[in-house]
């Protein structure tokens, strides 16, 4: 039988794709005429063509990097070192949180960062646009597909090549056994984060209020933020998996600019993000 709070979470996936979808095509202008010349079946070709050369062009950017992107990436590795310093102290105080925090938020967290669950959202926003012709909500959805799939692959590579101790197993943060096949030894980064936030990132490219965006990212906070409460993650596996979506999401994006002609709300402003260490206070902090 499933529970009250299985179905909630489950029409949660329908009800923020109908807000996100009613938000995405009021006030949106008509497509151009391109789209409705050219078959469904046209259109999907040029799609997947875009998913999977997205996918690659993400995985290659590494190699084009100059000077910026070097700092950004040192400026990441360092972060992460410095939270690693705390990864058992943050662990202690997330998990003894647990009991406080909601169970429908819990589960939420749970459920939202699942594969299964992230393609449903992703593939419901693209068909949508597919058989609507619409370009911009088309983009979206092979923006969404392609950046999942990504980093998706890239996390769990990692996990398995990393083979870091979940905190949950009762070993320390230092526990590595790298190619063990018990997921005792898949933390590192987590998948839960990078799948969710990656969606939220995004979907959060629609809109031009900050307020909204920073709602969207918070929402697309919580599945991380919930493997810390379950013992799941230390911080610096959600840490650096938000890294790797905003990075996979921007480089993706960067790459469907080439592919189609219609973009979100033609935003011209980027959002920039960095990192902010200080006396009592480490995060993310993000520029309209």
């Amino acid at each position: 039988m499933i529970s009250s709070l299985s179905i909630i979470v489950k029409n949660s996936f329908l009800v923020f794709f109908i807000i996100f979808f009613s938000l995405q095509i009021h006030g949106q202008e008509k497509n151009g005429l391109d789209s409705f010349k050219k078959t469904t079946w046209q259109l999907f070709k040029h799609d997947i063509e875009s998913v999977f050369g997205g996918i690659g062009y993400s995985y290659s950017r590494p190699l084009h990097w100059k000077g910026e992107q070097w700092k950004t990436f040192g400026a990441v590795s360092a972060g992460t070192g410095l939270l690693y310093l705390f990864d058992e102290q943050t662990s202690e105080f997330a998990r003894n949180q647990k009991e406080g925090i909601p169970l429908f938020i819990r589960k939420y967290g749970s459920e939202i960062g699942k594969p299964e669950n992230n393609y449903i959202l992703t593939s419901g926003v693209y068909l949508t646009g597919l058989f609507t012709k619409n370009e911009k909500l088309r983009r979206t959805g092979v923006l969404l597909l392609a950046s999942a799939s990504s980093a998706g692959f890239l996390q769990q590579v990692t996990k398995s090549f990393v083979g870091r101790a979940r905190p949950v197993s009762g070993k320390g943060k230092d526990t590595f056994d790298p190619f063990n096949p018990s997921r005792n030894f898949h933390s590192f980064p987590s998948g839960h984060a990078i799948l969710a936030f990656t969606n939220a990132y995004a979907i959060a490219k629609q809109f031009k209020d900050p307020w909204l965006k920073t709602g969207i990212y918070v929402v697309g906070l919580v599945p991380g933020v919930s493997r810390l409460w379950d013992g799941q993650h230390w911080l610096t596996d959600v840490a650096l998996g938000v890294a790797i979506s905003i990075f996979t999401v921007e480089s993706i994006d960067r790459y469907l600019d080439k592919r189609y002609n219609e973009k979100y709300n033609d935003q011209l402003k980027k959002v920039s993000w960095s990192m902010n260490f200080g006396p009592g206070q480490i995060g993310f902090t993000a520029h309209f």
